[in-house]
């Protein structure tokens, strides 16, 4: 549970790759790419749409494509993980300068801050080119971007005549949260880089998001960056289910984290601490209060098979210790079913009871 990175292929994908119709992409002739992107451009309620092998690289081209002079500045959340872990490739590769504004608990930012940050002529500074969000806001706990913040950030983005990119590695779970299609929150959006291969299942990829030029732009940066497959029609077929099918079930997956997190809310608080108002799509971030074991010991423990813990069967549980504080992070996928989430919680129950009789 420690990502929804780990899901493997379904048996309906496997067979549809095994089948896929393909021809070569990098001339734009393999006919089950076309229809994923056709597909998807659709759905985001864009003109167009283009298939690339990762989310960094979904992003990556994203940003270039916006920002084409180098020397050009991009506003962005403290938290983004365009900031935080896709290696500060803007700056490295595309010659664009990050400029971060505080992300809020709730994945926002405050828009005066932002308008504060706008900058144009001045030949001491980079040019302010782009803003950024993203939505389900991973740091934050997958929270979901009110339709009314994006609303106000488009406004304030006309205002600077700046165009506004959403990170939407988890988009479809935003729009099931919010019960919206995609196209609803991408209205407030030039751009949109969605991954596949979480939640959504597929064993790899993410489509990009946008206006046919701005495509056209994404399409010379992806071979540039080495993007530029032949025969991916085998890959775009499991792309092809993974936004109707997988997207469709995704329901479970938040209904699995609700329940995993009230479960955790019941317990010892003492030990563990949630705010459930911060469980709104398949992530759960939690903290652990006791100073008695680390959070990368808890989550050893979690993970380990312990004969005291009195359990029917051996349960083991992954789960990643952040980076901040001393919060954990687990996340539900289509691996984990309802009745894992009750072993998931009976194993905590035990894991947290051993922690409550340490001292610390």
């Amino acid at each position: 549970m420690r990502s929804d990175t780990i899901t493997k292929p379904t048996p309906a994908m496997r067979r549809a790759m095994a089948e896929a119709e393909v021809g070569d992409d990098v001339y734009g002739e393999d006919p089950t790419v076309n229809a994923l992107q056709e597909k998807a451009a659709k759905l985001f309620g864009m003109e167009a749409a283009l298939f690339v092998p990762t989310g960094t690289m979904g992003n990556f081209c994203s940003i270039m494509a916006h920002c084409w002079e180098r020397g050009s500045e991009m506003l962005l959340g403290d938290c983004a993980h365009i900031f935080i872990y896709e290696q500060g490739g803007s700056a490295q590769l595309g010659g664009i300068h990050p400029r971060t504004v505080r992300n809020k608990p709730d994945g926002t930012f405050d828009l005066d801050e932002v308008e504060s940050k706008v900058r144009t002529s001045d030949p001491h500074l980079p040019i302010t080119r782009l803003i950024c969000v993203e939505n389900t806001q991973n740091i934050c706990g997958g929270r979901v971007l009110p339709l009314s913040f994006l609303k106000e950030l488009r406004e304030l983005a006309n205002r600077h005549k700046l165009p506004v990119h959403m990170d939407g590695a988890r988009l479809m779970n935003a729009a099931v949260s919010l019960n919206v299609p995609p196209s609803d929150i991408l209205q407030y959006c030039d751009s949109v880089s969605v991954c596949l291969s979480k939640g959504l299942g597929a064993p790899v990829g993410s489509v990009i998001g946008g206006k046919k030029d701005f495509i056209a732009r994404c399409v010379r940066l992806r071979k540039v960056l080495g993007g530029g497959m032949r025969q991916s029609g085998i890959l775009a077929a499991a792309g092809l289910l993974a936004i109707t099918e997988g997207a469709a079930r995704l329901h479970e997956d938040h209904e699995n984290a609700r329940t995993i997190a009230e479960g955790i809310h019941s317990l010892d608080p003492s030990v563990l601490q949630i705010d459930l108002d911060t469980v709104q799509s398949n992530i759960i971030v939690f903290q652990l209060v006791s100073h008695a074991v680390t959070p990368g010991q808890f989550c050893k423990m979690l993970n380990t098979y312990d004969p005291n813990d009195s359990l029917d069967i051996d349960v083991r549980v992954s789960m990643l210790a952040t980076d901040f504080k001393r919060d954990i992070r687990c996340v539900t996928h289509h691996h984990i079913s309802a009745d894992d989430a009750q072993l998931v919680l009976k194993k905590f129950r035990a894991v947290v009871g051993r922690v409550a009789g340490m001292k610390g």
